[in-house]
C-alpha cells in the first residue's frame, strides 16, 4: 500500500498565536510553583513581574495601560482586585497628589521569585532548538504583527 502525501493546512496566524498562548497557560498552571501562587490570574502575574523588573523606578496606571495595550478601565479593575489581595499598594508621590505609584508588598515580592523561576524555564523550553538569528527574526515579527494591529486599531478610532 502506498502512503499518500497530506498536504497540511495551514492555520490562520491568529489561531496559532492563540493556541501557543493556551499551551504557554496550561504550562504555567501546572508548574511546580502553582499551589504557591493559586490566587494570581495572568494579568496579575504580568503586572508583578513588570513591577518587580522595574522597581527602580515609580510606576503608575498608565504605565501599565501602555506596556500591556490593555484598557484604562480594564487596568483600574486589575489593581482594585489587586489591592484586595493584598499583591499591591497606592503610594502618593509628593510632586502630584492626583498620581499614586504602585508598590508591590511582601507577599508579591515572594510570588514574584516564584513567577521569575517559572518563566525562566518556561522561555528556555519555548526557546529551545532556536538560533539568535531565528529568535531575532521571531522577535522582528512579533513586533510588526504588534505594529500592525495598533496601526489598524487606530484607523478605527479615526
Amino acid at each position: 500500500m502506498r502512503k499518500q502525501k497530506v498536504k497540511m493546512r495551514k492555520k490562520p496566524i491568529g489561531f496559532e498565536l492563540r493556541s501557543l498562548n493556551n499551551l504557554i497557560r496550561r504550562t504555567f498552571e501546572n508548574s511546580g510553583h502553582k499551589k504557591q501562587i493559586d490566587s494570581i490570574t495572568g494579568r496579575n502575574g504580568w503586572i508583578i513581574g513588570f513591577l518587580a523588573e522595574n522597581s527602580d523606578r515609580d510606576i503608575y496606571q498608565k504605565d501599565l495601560e501602555e506596556q500591556f495595550t490593555i484598557t484604562r478601565s480594564t487596568v483600574s479593575k486589575v489593581l482594585i482586585l489587586m489591592e484586595k489581595k493584598g499583591l499591591i499598594e497606592r503610594h502618593s508621590v509628593p510632586h502630584d497628589s492626583r498620581l499614586k505609584k504602585l508598590v508591590l508588598t511582601e507577599r508579591a515580592w515572594e510570588i514574584s521569585k516564584l513567577m521569575k523561576e517559572d518563566g525562566a524555564k518556561m522561555e528556555e523550553t519555548l526557546t529551545e532548538g532556536f538560533t539568535k538569528e531565528e529568535l531575532e527574526f521571531l522577535y522582528t515579527y512579533i513586533q510588526r504583527m504588534k505594529d500592525n494591529l495598533k496601526s489598524s486599531a487606530l484607523s478605527l478610532i479615526l
